[in-house]
């Protein structure tokens, strides 16, 4: 009997209880609501605020999830806070998990951290083509955390930030133009002289490979079967890999109208019987 006793006891006080939330309860699940909807708003305007704005686009993204994330902890903190929890305690009971999280979370911590050293010395940008992590591909977002690469194949890759930041970068837009150093055998009863002439031309028959640097062949090294040309010509980053492709084709197709030889792997059987 005095069991029952006790709990009709505790039923009573936990309906009380709930009672006296209740009030404190429903404002809260309305600030929420509420606070959803003006995160989401705040969201909106800041997102119109940079497109009208010429902003970096690195910077437009990073500061645009760094907003959204620092609101909706701000609209934690004020819940919380409206159902009696008391600012003090909070703010302990906040330093304690955020010390847990830390030494859980050091590899996010270190990706957040590299997201701003990216944001702050800009290696590289949205748009550029980049090599990084054993990835090439074009930046097609920076966030906080990460950064998104268009691969050649049209495929996402997604490296951390910490990883970019520590690592090596080729920033393949980092200036207007670039360098090819296109190499290519030829045999050695051919004349180097004219396949130098020839390799010179296809580069003045092509409009997008600049003359200023001028294009330049020379021969590289001697190689067991083969002389090793190499020739070095400029373009622009746009038309950089149209010239690639326009060389190598014309080389195949040159050489053979001046029936220069380009050695290749070959193995002779002698039968003995």
């Amino acid at each position: 009997m005095e069991k029952i006793t006790d709990l009709q006891a505790h039923v009573d006080n936990a309906i009380k209880w709930f009672w006296e939330m209740l009030p404190d309860l429903i404002l809260a699940i309305i600030l929420l609501f509420v606070g959803l909807w003006v995160v989401r708003f705040l969201n909106k305007m800041v997102r119109r605020f940079f497109e009208k704005k010429d902003y970096d686009q690195t910077l437009e993204t990073f500061l645009q999830s760094f907003i959204s994330i620092a609101l909706k902890i701000i609209l934690f903190i004020l819940v919380v806070t409206q159902l009696g929890v008391k600012t003090s305690s909070l703010v302990a009971m906040l330093g304690a998990a955020g010390l847990a999280i830390g030494l859980a979370l050091q590899g996010s911590l270190a990706n957040f951290a590299g997201g701003v050293l990216i944001l702050l010395f800009k290696p590289f940008k949205v748009g550029d083509f980049i090599s990084a992590q054993g990835v090439d591909g074009t930046v097609k977002e920076i966030s906080i955390f990460n950064t998104k690469l268009n691969t050649f194949g049209n495929q996402l890759a997604i490296i951390p930030n910490g990883q970019l930041s520590n690592g090596n970068v080729i920033n393949f837009n980092a200036e207007p133009i670039r360098r090819d150093n296109y190499k290519v055998g030829i045999g050695y009863g051919s004349n180097i002289k004219k396949a130098k002439d020839i390799l010179l031309q296809i580069c003045a028959n092509n409009e997008k490979i600049l003359t200023d640097p001028m294009p330049q062949v020379v021969v590289d090294s001697l190689g067991d079967s083969s002389v090793n040309l190499s020739l070095r010509w400029w373009a622009k980053n746009e038309d950089f890999w149209d010239a690639k492709f326009f060389v190598h084709e014309e080389t195949k197709s040159r050489f053979d109208e001046a029936e220069i030889e380009i050695p290749f792997p070959q193995r002779d059987i002698h039968n003995r019987s």
